[in-house]
C-alpha cells in the first residue's frame, strides 16, 4: 500500500467529547484520495485539460478508534479493482506511532467526461498505473 496522507489531529477538528469529528476524517480520506489520483496519472492539471473527472459513487467507512487532539496519523491506499470507467480502492488510517487501526474506507469512483457529464473509459496509462497498487498476496505491486 502507498503512503498518501501524513497529518495530526488538531483541536479544532475535535468535537465536545473531545475526539476528531467524523467530517475530518472524511476530509483527510478526501486528501489521501487527491494524492492517490494523482500517482496514478489523474492530477488536477491532467483532469482539467483532458475535460475529466471523477465522482464518488459509494463509499463505506468503519471507524475502529477514537483519536484526539496531537495524534499523528498517516493513511495508506490500495487499488480493490480497476475497470474500464471505474475504480475500487481502500484507504487505511493508522496512528503512525503505534501503527493502531483508527479508521479505513472504501471507495468507488467512476470517470467522467466533464463536458457531457457521462462516464467514460480511463486512459491506459491511469489503468496501468492503477493496477500496479493492487496488492499481490501479502505486498503492493509497485504503486506510487
Amino acid at each position: 500500500m502507498m503512503t498518501t496522507y501524513k497529518g495530526v489531529v488538531y483541536p479544532w477538528q475535535c468535537d465536545h467529547m473531545g475526539h476528531m469529528n467524523i467530517q475530518h476524517y472524511a476530509a483527510k480520506f478526501d486528501e489521501a484520495t487527491w494524492q492517490f489520483f494523482g500517482s496514478i496519472h489523474m492530477s488536477p492539471d491532467y483532469l482539467r485539460t483532458a475535460n475529466r473527472g471523477m465522482v464518488a459513487v459509494d463509499q463505506k467507512t468503519k471507524y475502529k478508534m477514537e483519536v484526539i487532539a496531537g495524534d499523528i496519523v498517516d493513511i495508506t491506499t490500495a487499488v480493490l479493482e480497476i475497470r474500464e470507467k471505474s475504480i475500487r480502492f481502500l484507504h487505511i488510517m493508522k496512528k503512525t506511532n503505534s501503527g493502531e487501526l483508527v479508521a479505513e474506507t472504501e471507495f468507488i469512483g467512476v470517470h467522467i467526461d466533464t463536458i457531457t457529464r457521462k462516464s467514460c473509459a480511463f486512459a491506459e496509462d491511469v489503468r496501468n498505473a492503477a493496477a500496479k497498487c493492487i496488492p499481490q498476496g501479502d505486498a503492493a505491486g509497485s504503486c506510487g
